[in-house]
């Protein structure tokens, strides 16, 4: 492959990125991208999967170049999933790429399901080149919350905590607002707007009254608001905020977090956003139910007893949890950390 190629392959690659972005976020199937570039990088057409039901990415591209009256012979395909093998609702996008002409697909990350798996090989096996792993990373990333949902079966958990660079959530008089700056916050609300549920601790809804809405930086409330979640057997008082009119409240009464990412799934949420506090952050790591860390580092120093997490099980460095970190990002005076598990 030459600089000119691998250049050319990598716009490619960002750009099915981007489109795969704009694949609904929750269904039940993953968020694809795609693109159709010829020799020279061009990008010729751009497919991306609209849900269940409908064309997959790769036939998306295909129809739009039709629409263009263009050929797809001797294209190349790249696409952030492997193109799947099997016969849903639609057919298998491996076969369709193969008859349409194209002589070479470039995928980020292979398809994890049993019955969608094993484009690569049907394409190889009527001899179109095939490559893999460009933005390998960034592409399992994407579709990280559908993995989850099913072969899990519960909703993708994202735990985040804002900090100071010792890691402390609070001050000794416990006073917490705020530690971050506004930018950290605009983006904070923002990322739970793209979640279905906010969950909180019991001790966190009467210690701090949170509202957990979604907010605008005008103070505008997003037009979807995430379900408010309070998990926790502790009698909440109704005139807490967080039982406001701005969006729909619910109360777990259990302990038992397997039962309640079963309860949450099973009314269709399939991503979390975990605002608190330590207490419930830690068992959900201990449990094997954090996907996803969103850290906000503050530059100040606190000191203290007031910690991001407590106990998670981890008795020696050894059995440290080891984290992959995906995205880091500057917010004002701020810094975010975005991670997950790294795998084994």
């Amino acid at each position: 492959m030459s600089k000119v190629e691998a250049t050319a392959y990598q716009a490619a690659m960002l750009r099915a990125l981007a489109l795969a972005n704009q694949s609904p976020r929750f269904g039940q199937n993953p968020q694809v991208g795609a693109v159709l570039i010829n020799d020279q990088g061009e990008i010729l057409a751009e497919g991306l999967h609209r849900g269940a039901g409908t064309a997959h990415a790769e036939i998306d591209a295909l129809n739009n170049l039709a629409a263009k009256n263009l050929s797809a012979q001797g294209l190349t395909a790249v696409v952030t999933l492997e193109p799947c093998n099997h016969t849903g609702i639609t057919g298998p996008c491996a076969k369709a790429l193969v008859e349409a002409g194209i002589k070479k697909v470039i995928f980020g990350t292979a398809d994890p399901g049993e019955a969608e798996g094993g484009g690569r090989l049907t394409l190889e096996q009527a001899g179109v080149e095939v490559l893999d792993g460009l933005y390998e990373k960034e592409c399992r990333v994407i579709i990280a919350p559908w993995f989850v949902n099913k072969f899990e079966k519960r909703p993708y958990v994202i735990i985040k905590w804002a900090a100071s660079l010792d890691g402390r959530t609070a001050a000794a008089d416990t006073s917490s607002k705020w530690i971050t700056g506004a930018e950290s916050r605009h983006d904070v609300h923002a990322r739970r707007s793209q979640s279905q549920a906010i969950l909180v601790g019991t001790n966190t809804v009467e210690v701090d009254d949170p509202e957990l809405t979604a907010r605008k930086p005008d103070g505008e409330l997003y037009p979807d608001q995430p379900l408010r979640v309070i998990i926790g057997q502790r009698k909440i008082s109704k005139e807490k905020r967080i039982f406001d009119k701005a969006a729909e409240t619910i109360q777990l009464e259990t302990h038992d977090l397997a039962e309640a990412m079963t309860t949450l799934f099973e009314r269709g949420v399939n991503q979390v956003f975990l605002e608190g506090g330590s207490k419930i952050e830690s068992e959900l790591v201990k449990a094997g139910f954090a996907d996803e860390f969103l850290i906000y580092l503050a530059p100040k120093l606190l000191g203290g007893p007031a910690v991001a997490i407590g106990d998670i099980g981890v008795g020696s460095i050894d059995r440290a949890l080891d984290l992959e970190i995906i995205e880091t990002l500057k917010l004002g005076n701020d810094i975010l950390v975005r991670a997950v598990k790294k795998e084994s």
